[in-house]
């Protein structure tokens, strides 16, 4: 829910399906991509509680926490720009960082269950 709802709004503001107003689709998407996070955030804690002192020495998911800190500042940073109403470079750099950062968090969490 998190990441298709991201993909879907950055690749309408990458000029794809140009017949949907981007404030529309942000107002669908946001909201299902802030309940999946959520929904990933308790499972997430709920798995931590259960393991806390090996994952607390683990790489990935220390790379891991990383990437959601760096995620949530680069969001923070594209809504207090209002990335939604721009179509420049910068905005274009944010939302493929973005996707590198959460395709990056859903390989280290698949990566903990093996190293």
């Amino acid at each position: 829910m998190l990441f298709g709802s991201l993909l879907v709004l950055d690749l309408r503001l990458f000029g794809l399906a140009r017949s949907l107003a981007v404030k529309a689709l942000a107002s669908l998407t946001l909201p299902l991509a802030l309940l999946g996070f959520a929904g990933a955030a308790m499972s997430g804690l709920l798995l931590f509680a259960a393991d806390a002192d090996d994952l607390l020495l683990h790489p990935a998911f220390r790379l891991k926490m990383l990437l959601l800190t760096l995620a949530g500042l680069n969001a923070a940073a594209f809504h207090a720009r209002s990335g939604l109403d721009r179509q420049d470079l910068i905005t274009r750099l944010q939302l493929v960082l973005s996707l590198m950062i959460w395709v990056g968090v859903i390989m280290c969490g698949r990566a903990i269950a093996y190293l």
